[in-house]
């Protein structure tokens, strides 16, 4: 090792010469399609979420021009069966299966991460019952527990959410796992432990800094599983209900006009498709730039 570079006490190299680092941008640039759906996803975000403001027609108020209407200046997408503007429900209802995706993989990161860890740092009963308990759950087919917990328990949002969520995060579960084994036998994480610190500040200071890529990576996989499932529980009248549009539930409104107005049943199924693959891609670019066996030297 060079006189110039030097380990910090989380383990990681510092260079003291203060040569300039690439950061996650540069490294996504490197990997055209993930570079590319982070941009898409940014701008598809902006538009979801902000469109219904700028478009401001109400996705549920009927229009003058009736049912199927075609494509106009006034209505770009036309009307649906009930004559409501499609364009409206369509920026509506991406940003409701958009805030579903978000929220359930927000809530599997937390679960599954707080899991992993603690079954991954304490020995004994506490490793045994949390690794065991998500072997159970990961035995249970998530689709097929996302349909009897909704029907038990309901299909409000926060239902939706939850369920989803409670359905997504065993995988995360198992990653958080595994890096936590690898990373309290490096020496930083005996030096802390040595120092007095306590399990906690050890797993939130020093061990969870360095598995935060792999959670990253976890996380865009998660919301584009959780985009899937909020779309075929919709689909299938077990999610979000109408008259509140989602992608999914739109999908499942448009089957029977599917040869006299196609639209009905494109529109939502692309963006569907569209989103899902570009989370997928950016998973992929993620993994590559955040692990160091990938970083260019």
């Amino acid at each position: 090792m060079d006189a110039s570079t030097k380990i910090n006490f989380t383990g990681e190299s510092v260079d003291g010469i203060g040569r300039k680092k690439s950061n996650l941008i540069s490294k996504l640039q490197s990997n055209k399609l993930a570079f590319l759906s982070f941009w898409f996803l940014i701008i598809i975000h902006i538009f979801v979420f902000l469109g219904p403001v700028i478009w401001g027609i109400s996705p549920n108020e009927l229009q003058e021009v009736g049912a199927l209407a075609g494509w106009s200046l006034q209505h770009p997408f036309g009307t649906d069966d009930l004559g409501r503007d499609v364009l409206a429900r369509m920026l509506y209802g991406g940003r409701v299966t958009l805030l579903v995706g978000l929220a359930a993989m927000l809530f599997a990161l937390f679960l599954g991460t707080v899991v992993g860890a603690c079954a991954g740092f304490f020995k004994g009963p506490i490793e045994v019952v949390l690794m065991r308990l998500t072997d159970a759950m990961m035995a249970i087919p998530s689709f097929f527990f996302v349909l009897v917990a909704l029907t038990v328990l309901g299909t409000s949002p926060l239902m939706v959410i939850l369920v989803i969520a409670l359905s997504g995060w065993m995988e995360i579960a198992r990653v958080v796992y595994g890096e936590t084994l690898k990373w309290k036998e490096y020496e930083f994480v005996e030096a802390a432990n040595a120092s007095g610190a306590t399990s906690f500040r050890i797993l939130y200071k020093y061990i969870i800094p360095q598995i935060l890529p792999s959670i990253i990576v976890s996380g865009t996989l998660t919301i584009a599983a959780a985009i899937l499932t909020e779309s075929a529980i919709s689909y299938l009248g077990m999610g979000i209900q109408p008259p509140t549009p989602t992608w999914g539930n739109m999908l499942q409104n448009s089957q029977q006009y599917i040869w006299t107005s196609p639209i009905l049943g494109v529109l939502p199924g692309a963006a569907i498709t569209v989103i899902v693959l570009a989370y997928n891609f950016l998973g992929d670019g993620l993994r590559d730039a955040l692990d160091p066996r990938f970083s260019k030297k």
